[in-house]
């Protein structure tokens, strides 16, 4: 293994696709919650206080900016992750058999349903300001638990694969049990973790409008990783060491 190459190419995945991230949600997640911070902001008004429009602005526009930073190190740290992955697994039976482009892809397809879609569907994204914030640390706990009960189960089921899967006598059977080990694990954790402890207090059309467009970018997102990943690792080859004939 190359291992400078393989750091590189890894983060440098993440951080364009971050970076992609950001830009793509100033166009497309962006409005709504300029929409829902308007309606925040009604209400206050209605409320008698006191609201400095240029501040709001001012400060709207250092929040999308700093929305692609952060996206950018979101990617980062997410590639990490999936790059490690990907090393130790592109060889399973677990992937498919074919190029790396379609190995990475399958494995991020698996990644964003055990990492993002399920927990998301116990703990789905609101906009922000919507919420109470003496409650945002135990919603941030709460999704980061239901995130790692997710990670950890797939994880674990993962080594138990790696474990018999030479066994060609259990390789039929693994391929519809182990899902379904996952999925009992996930409902009796979406059964056991407490509900949101906040009221939406916006329209549903909008709430659901922003969530299913916040998935739409992180799907693309996770995509745009894989395909990148994969198309530096086919050009580079880290997992190939440099042989030194000798005359």
């Amino acid at each position: 293994m190359k291992t400078l190459t393989f750091i590189c190419i890894t983060l440098l995945s993440g951080a364009i696709a971050g970076t992609l991230l950001g830009l793509i949600n100033q166009v497309v997640v962006e409005p709504y919650i300029d929409k829902a911070i308007g309606i925040q902001t009604q209400r206050a008004i209605d409320a008698g206080q006191a609201i400095d429009p240029m501040q709001q602005s001012n400060y709207r526009m250092w929040q999308k900016g700093g929305e692609i930073v952060a996206a950018t190190i979101y990617g980062i740290s997410l590639s990490a992750l999936f790059g490690v992955v990907f090393a130790y697994s592109r060889n399973s039976k677990l992937l498919p058999r074919s190029n790396n482009k379609v190995k990475v892809l399958v494995l991020a397809g698996i990644m964003f349903i055990v990492l993002f879609l399920v927990p998301s569907l116990k703990y789905p994204a609101n906009p922000p300001g919507v919420g109470d914030p003496k409650t945002i640390y135990l919603r941030e706990g709460l999704y980061m638990g239901f995130i790692l009960s997710s990670g950890f189960t797939a994880l674990g089921l993962a080594f138990v694969y790696r474990k018999f899967e030479n066994n060609n006598s259990l390789w039929s059977k693994k391929k519809l049990t182990l899902p379904l080990i996952y999925a009992i694990v996930m409902v009796i954790a979406h059964v056991s973790f407490p509900p949101n402890p906040d009221k939406v207090t916006i329209p549903m059309d909008l709430l659901t409008s922003f969530r299913i467009a916040g998935t739409f970018t992180i799907g693309i997102f996770w995509w745009l990783m894989a395909v990148i990943l994969g198309t530096f690792w086919d050009k580079l080859k880290p997992n190939e060491t440099s042989k030194i004939v000798s005359e």
